[in-house]
């Protein structure tokens, strides 16, 4: 149940900020969010920090906030990169792909191998546009 109430919290402008303080790993002030993100005013960025910070999921230490706790719904974090776990499995298509067109293209083509080859192309496809609506949404 508080995992869809995070996820309800992490929308728009909060996101945002979620986001930059999740990448930046490290204490960080309000002025530097405000400035990072192009905010209009330090209240606006106050804001959405105590939406985050009632949800639990950023704390204050030293008058700067750091993730208290991550909460990733589509995508896994590796060093500073929030990548989309569907990427994964578009790699894995890919080099299905691959290995069927280099290593297992038999002499006389058949219904089993065409079927595999247009099998992992519509994989790649599907994947594809969830890794790109997943960028392009922003979302965790």
């Amino acid at each position: 149940m508080a995992e869809k109430e995070d996820v309800d919290t992490l929308k728009g402008t909060t996101l945002d900020i979620y986001r930059f303080l999740l990448k930046a790993n490290k204490p960080i002030g309000i002025r530097e969010i405000q400035r990072a993100l192009s905010l209009s005013s330090p209240s606006v960025a106050q804001h959405h920090l105590a939406r985050l910070e009632n949800a639990g999921l950023i704390k204050r230490e030293w008058g700067d906030y750091v993730i208290n706790r991550v909460v990733l719904e589509n995508c896994v974090k590796i060093s500073r990169f929030l990548i989309p776990r569907y990427f994964f499995y578009l790699l894995f298509a890919v080099a299905v792909l691959v290995l069927e067109l280099t290593v297992l293209r038999p002499n006389v083509l058949c219904e089993a191998y065409v079927f595999s080859v247009i099998a992992a192309i519509i994989f790649i496809v599907i994947f594809g546009y969830e890794v790109i609506k997943i960028w392009r949404k922003g979302s965790l």
